[in-house]
């Protein structure tokens, strides 16, 4: 009954208006007492790229990463939440977040990394209302193009640029699995910070990317 009130509730909600129009702004400006910008700070890379851009590979990496059922389900999950709760009560900390890429962009877009309950609530409801206003291809190439990925980058254009000096079109499979594994912890996994752990979850990229293609079939 519980599970059913919470669906109907979320299904009620109203899209966002102009969502595709969107422009997230990642320029810090320093303003003075009477409003003037005093300094402009713009220590980051950022490279628009359309989903029809964006290799398979890529796109392929992300999903069987981050949300292997992207396409199936309505911006959230709630039994995956309900199991990570569970998790994080038995071990007393935060091991799982059960987030979807929907979520996720939900999160990157209108609210803050705080570990909190009333964020995990504010950020399902703003992903029901996300998968109401924009087709799930748009909602990928929003995640894809918003994700930080370490180092200044935002967006798989940017590191692509970022860690192998190439345009995302050059990307072979390896290095897309790279990128794709860094939304989880991009400090943890730069190959700048440590190469060998980035390789380490790049083999799990592709692990897991080989499953996903298996469970397609």
């Amino acid at each position: 009954a519980g599970y059913v009130a919470v669906k109907m509730y979320l299904n009620d909600l109203a899209p966002i208006p102009n969502l595709e129009n969107y422009n997230r702004n990642i320029v810090t400006q320093v303003f003075s007492s009477d409003e003037h910008v005093i300094k402009t700070f713009q220590t980051f890379h950022y490279e628009h790229v359309s989903i029809d851009e964006i290799p398979k590979y890529m796109k392929d990496a992300i999903i069987s990463t981050e949300d292997k059922n992207f396409y199936n389900h309505d911006g959230y999950d709630i039994w995956g939440i309900a199991r990570s709760i569970l998790v994080n009560i038995i071990n007393k900390s935060a091991r799982q977040g059960a987030s979807t890429i929907t979520q996720q962009l939900a999160r990157v877009l209108f609210l803050s990394n705080e570990k909190t309950i009333i964020r995990k609530v504010k950020e399902i409801k703003i992903a029901a209302r996300i998968e109401k206003s924009i087709s799930k291809d748009k909602i990928l190439e929003m995640y894809l193009n918003n994700v930080y990925l370490g180092s200044g980058a935002y967006g798989v254009g940017a590191a692509a640029s970022t860690y192998f000096n190439k345009e995302l079109s050059q990307l072979t499979l390896a290095e897309c699995a790279l990128i794709a594994g860094l939304p989880q912890a991009p400090s943890v996994y730069s190959p700048y910070k440590n190469i060998k752990l980035a390789e380490k979850r790049r083999n799990k990229v592709l692990k897991l990317a080989k499953g996903y293609y298996g469970s397609k079939s």
